[in-house]
């Protein structure tokens, strides 16, 4: 694996824009800053060679467009549907399928969570995400669910504590 690639490269970039995102207590900033998140991130998986979490991440990019201007839990299930389809179609066996769980999550999420209760489910699935690229090699990618993992816990702490105060 080089390390110096153009696809990890773009790894690094996801970890910073992934970063940005998850820091962030308003909802629509977030999905804003999501939708670019996952636009790099198509392109970083494609670089690595792996499709199933190409896909995963287009659908995860398309769900977050839908999700800036809709709360339907109607289109959360298309969106959830098309992913468990499409990672059955394009998955090699099973274990490819980690990005398609923290997709069908996610997407979740976004439609029919907010606040507090939408971050858990990303932490979730930041889980599934994480071992997707260890699997796949992604050096960012790593780096930035494991410490997605870590600014999503803040993030619910502060907003915690604010909805306390």
């Amino acid at each position: 694996m080089n390390l110096f690639s153009v696809g990890q490269a773009l790894g690094f970039l996801s970890f910073g824009l992934g970063i940005s995102t998850f820091y962030q207590k308003n909802d629509r900033q977030l999905k804003l800053l999501m939708l670019i998140f996952n636009i790099n991130h198509l392109l970083h998986y494609l670089l690595l060679g792996s499709l199933i979490s190409a896909v995963a991440a287009a659908l995860s990019a398309l769900r977050t467009f839908a999700s800036i201007h809709t709360q339907s839990k109607r289109v959360a299930w298309v969106f959830i549907s098309l992913a468990v389809v499409l990672g059955v179609f394009v998955a090699e066996d099973t274990s490819q399928m980690w990005p398609i769980v923290g997709t069908v999550i996610g997407t979740y999420c976004m439609f029919v969570l907010k606040g507090i209760a939408m971050r858990v489910g990303f932490l979730i699935g930041a889980a599934c995400w994480l071992v997707n690229n260890i699997m796949v090699g992604s050096i960012g990618g790593t780096l930035l669910e494991a410490t997605l993992i870590m600014t999503n816990i803040t993030t619910i702490y502060r907003m915690h504590r604010e909805s306390v105060i």
